[in-house]
């Protein structure tokens, strides 16, 4: 955008009032009426006032009523959370009379029961707290069931007092159990206790039974009394409700009270260790106050459910009598402010009207402003931020200016194709890419992409989706496109994204010519020295290349006479678990992977080396006159890359990793054939394989007629 040059701030002084205002006395006050700009200034005080008031006092009323649900949330919280603890405590209080009576036995008395069945009643007052009483053996043989003090030798305990003594007997661990019945009167605590031996192995369990409706349990002194607008329950973890302020609730669903469904749908996001140690927490519902306490011993939940409306009412009637004086209150500050400020704006009145006699005088009452003088104060200020706004959209534009010039001038020079795309359209195209499509800049920018399309690009559009793999990088396939006068050209085609995650700002495209080596993949010979699948080099074409090692690495009229023959490196990759993959989605999606990782090498190396698959999973690369900690640097900069590949294929994704072996080829290493390389270079993977995989190791190679390491 061009920056619109805007002249600076006239700095004329004030006029001269106190000249100006040399005129009869009577004729000041019919003059000095404010104008419409005070007017509209009082009008909009007076609404802000009135809109202040009243949001202050619905602010206040919300504060108050706020302030009242807080305190009865606290309050209703606190008596949730003691009557939690206190049932707790009961249930504590039961086990640890429970305990008493398992310390009482002794391993002897589970084979005597008439040992046992005294010391119940003799020894062990304790026993006697419990409805029914349970000694069994770690073998599961009851040697005691006890009931209201009688003993029942040839009566075994109901279903499931069983399996509560079958749990504890396997997990060794004191248990609580509700035994619900068909009445009220039927339902039971159960608790269990294991008996351990002094080794610590277990000797059996004894079970205590008592009624929930027991004094000792929920008694009815602990409910609150019946009142329409208050509800206090105790419920279990299947929802059954086991006390209530209403005794015909009990053993009902607690899913069919009131106003508890929404607090229970919001329970699982009450924190755990909260509940864990007996505390409440409180919801305030628009209809319900509902406060819930766990109880982790027994996992019973104690609730109470309060009618908002019914604890609010005395508030809000208060309320509605404060509103009316609020009202009152308002009215007359308002009368009082606009008067203050009809006052206050009778400078602003005079100067308004010193103002307009200027204007009536003519240009020759004042001064002429002085050009370039900036106003002081708020103008002042205002005057110097544009200022410094304009500059900085200067520098910008500058800025904007010269970064295009350099991307121009890029695409003007660069001998490889370069080409940014936007929305399905073509933002710019480099020089060399319009002269290798038969195209001018101009007649390719703005464009649709389509118009380079052959048929064959149309047919397999599908090549131009983002390829399965995590990273910048998002196509790099071999493409057909149109020339301008129909004839097609195949280009390597690989595109990054302008900014990462915002593909609105486009694509980057770096393009190369590759007719001329598709029409050499035609030919019988380049077939019969490079794979098939990946169009890298096979085994019988890097054998070759090794065969005339050093020569073909490089040729001996290149070397400095009496230099010695230049050293090489061979790494041997091998994708670690690859038949997972094939075995998960089929060797043809398999397939589709290999391709993939062959074009990662061959971008990696990007002519810094060869890159042959020898067969399956297993790619080698040739790097000529190389150290070899060059070599294993580009080893782990090779499983780096393989590892953060992370193809995805028919919507599962795989986590792939490589194990590299590496062979230097030194000026020692020129006597050994083309089978001792290679197999040097395998057993170094193979070390790399049993180190753990997804890692590198080096082998030397074996010398002709040397023994073998």
């Amino acid at each position: 955008m061009p920056a619109v040059p805007i002249a600076p701030f006239p700095a004329a002084g004030p006029p001269d009032l106190a000249h100006a205002s040399a005129r009869p006395a009577d004729a000041w006050p019919e003059r000095a009426l404010p104008g419409p700009l005070v007017w509209r200034m009082v009008l909009a005080a007076v609404l802000a006032l009135g809109l202040a008031g009243a949001l202050a006092g619905w602010w206040l009323a919300r504060a108050a009523v706020q302030e009242a649900l807080q305190r009865l949330e606290v309050q209703q919280n606190d008596e949730v959370e003691m009557f939690a603890r206190l049932l707790s405590g009961k249930i504590e209080q039961n086990q640890k009379m429970l305990r008493s009576v398992a310390d009482g036995i002794t391993p002897d008395m589970l084979d005597l029961p008439a040992t046992l069945e005294w010391q119940l009643q003799q020894g062990l007052p304790a026993a006697q707290f419990f409805d029914a009483l349970f000694v069994v053996r770690s073998d599961g043989a009851l040697r005691v069931h006890q009931r209201q003090g009688r003993f029942q030798r040839a009566v075994p305990p109901e279903l499931p007092v069983r399996v509560a003594l079958e749990r504890t007997l396997t997990g060794g661990r004191p248990q609580v159990d509700v035994l619900p019945g068909g009445s009220v009167d039927d339902a039971r605590l159960l608790l269990t206790m294991p008996l351990h031996r002094d080794n610590g192995a277990l000797l059996g369990v004894v079970a205590g039974m008592l009624r929930l409706q027991s004094p000792g349990l929920l008694s009815a002194s602990l409910a609150l009394p019946q009142r329409p607008d208050t509800r206090l329950l105790v419920f279990a973890r299947d929802g059954t409700i086991l006390a209530h302020s209403n005794p015909q609730r009990v053993l009902g669903r607690v899913q069919d009270e009131p106003g508890l469904a929404d607090a229970l749908a919001r329970w699982p996001t009450a924190s755990s260790d909260g509940l864990a140690a007996g505390a409440g927490t409180t919801q305030v519902l628009p209809d319900a106050m509902v406060s819930l306490a766990g109880m982790p011993l027994v996992q019973w939940t104690v609730a109470r459910v309060s009618d908002t409306r019914a604890l609010l009412s005395p508030l809000e009637g208060g309320l509605r009598s404060a509103w009316g004086q609020v009202a009152v209150a308002l009215a007359g500050l308002a009368l009082g402010l606009a008067a203050v400020l009809l006052w206050l704006a009778q400078p602003l009145a005079r100067l308004r009207l010193q103002a307009q006699r200027l204007l009536e005088a003519g240009p020759d009452a004042a001064a002429p402003p002085v050009p370039g003088q900036r106003s002081s104060g708020e103008v002042g200020v205002l005057a110097g931020a544009f200022e410094g706004l304009l500059a900085r959209h200067a520098r910008q534009e500058g800025q904007v200016r010269t970064l295009r010039a350099q991307w121009r001038a890029a695409l003007e020079h660069a001998p490889l194709g370069l080409a940014v795309t936007r929305g399905g359209e073509i933002d710019s195209a480099g020089q060399h890419l319009c002269q290798t499509l038969g195209y001018a800049p101009h007649d390719l920018e703005g464009r649709p992409v389509e118009l380079l399309y052959t048929a064959q690009v149309r047919d397999g559009i599908a090549a131009l989706e983002p390829l399965p793999c995590r990273g910048p990088v998002r196509i790099d396939e071999a493409l057909s496109l149109r020339r301008k006068d129909g004839s097609a050209v195949w280009l390597q085609a690989q595109g990054w994204p302008v900014l990462e995650g915002e593909p609105e700002a486009g694509m980057l495209w770096l393009l190369q010519d590759m007719t001329l080596q598709r029409l050499e993949r035609r030919s019988p010979a380049w077939g019969a020295t490079h794979d098939a699948l990946t169009g890298l080099e096979n085994r019988q074409g890097l054998e070759q290349r090794l065969a005339t090692w050093p020569a073909a690495l490089q040729p001996p009229q290149a070397r400095a006479p009496g230099a010695p023959p230049p050293a090489a490196a061979l790494l041997f990759l091998d994708l670690d678990h690859f038949t997972v993959i094939n075995d998960a989605v089929g060797h043809e999606a398999g397939d589709q992977i290999l391709c993939h990782v062959a074009r990662l090498l061959a971008r990696q190396m990007q002519g810094a080396g060869w890159v042959a698959r020898l067969g399956g999973d297993e790619f080698a690369v040739l790097l000529p006159d190389c150290s070899e900690a060059y070599a294993a640097a580009v080893a782990e900069r090779l499983r780096s890359a393989v590892q953060a590949l992370e193809p995805t294929v028919q919507g599962r994704s795989f986590a792939l990793g490589a194990s590299l072996g590496l062979v230097v080829l030194e000026d020692g290493s020129a006597g050994a054939d083309v089978g001792a390389i290679l197999h040097a270079a395998d057993m170094a993977c193979y070390d790399a394989k049993r180190a753990g995989r997804n890692c590198v190791r080096r082998r030397p190679v074996q010398r002709a007629g040397a023994p073998a390491p």
